[in-house]
């Protein structure tokens, strides 16, 4: 079993400031190649509940937290913890400040799947040992954190939903998997980053495991369209993705 512990700079319970309706609780969770930092928001439900361990793209939550924060509300509404997990090492944060090229990143990337495809997977043992966890666990990843969302449900059966957003199944992953969870890819149509045909190669090949799986397409949308904060179809997406958590994560 994974440790879990909580963290302060001034010791004791650490709680960061979101919105008017949102806390997240900062925890630390035990891993290969050091501990993995993460954000839980916990919903106002009593009880056991599911949770939603929320990947980020390559440059991490710090970029549009506002974005992040829009899942986490409508998750914890619903009665769905939300967890912001940190899967890079501090190594991984100094080589990513190296690595100016697409093609230098992209490598390095391959290279990191396994890792941290592991990580989540302790984080995933962490929260499902906890007191107040119901035995269901969603992840859910953007872009970059949609490969790594996609490779950890392939390799772990306690995933019990997967959702990702404009990402698709590492290469080198893809011939070895035998299962997947149900899953729900949400992707551009107009997306230059990760192309439109590696969702709809993760949804081939969840249907040929035996998932349900579907594949939601935005006409004319480019890389992380859920970002904009007035675009109706940020708000389209979160409920689609969150509707797609409470009916699975919530199941008998």
């Amino acid at each position: 079993m994974q440790a879990i512990s909580r963290r302060s700079l001034l010791g004791g319970l650490a709680l960061l400031s979101v919105s008017p309706s949102l806390a997240a609780e900062t925890l630390s969770v035990d891993a290969a190649e050091g501990p993995v930092k993460l954000n839980r928001f916990a919903s106002g439900r009593t009880g056991k509940r599911p949770a939603v361990l929320v990947l980020h793209g390559s440059r991490g939550f710090d970029l549009r937290p506002q974005a992040y924060e829009r899942y986490a509300n409508a998750l914890t509404a619903d009665g769905i913890d939300a967890c912001f997990v940190r899967y890079y090492t501090p190594a991984d944060e100094q080589a990513f400040e190296t690595l100016h090229t697409r093609e230098r990143r992209e490598a390095y990337e391959t290279g990191r799947f396994d890792a941290w495809a592991a990580r989540v997977s302790s984080v995933l043992s962490a929260v499902l040992a906890g007191a107040d966890s119901s035995g269901r666990i969603g992840l859910l990843g953007f872009s970059l954190g949609g490969y790594v969302a996609a490779a950890a449900a392939a390799r772990d059966a306690r995933v019990s939903a997967l959702a990702v957003l404009y990402g698709g199944m590492p290469d080198k992953i893809a011939p070895q998997v035998k299962h997947l969870p149900p899953l729900i890819e949400l992707h551009g149509e107009a997306d230059r980053n990760v192309p439109l045909a590696s969702g709809e190669e993760l949804v081939r090949l969840g249907k040929s495991v035996g998932a349900v799986a579907e594949i939601v397409r935005y006409p004319g949308k480019a890389h992380g369209f859920d970002f904009a904060d007035n675009d109706p179809m940020t708000n389209d997406a979160v409920s689609r993705v969150t509707g797609f958590f409470q009916a699975r994560l919530n199941a008998a």
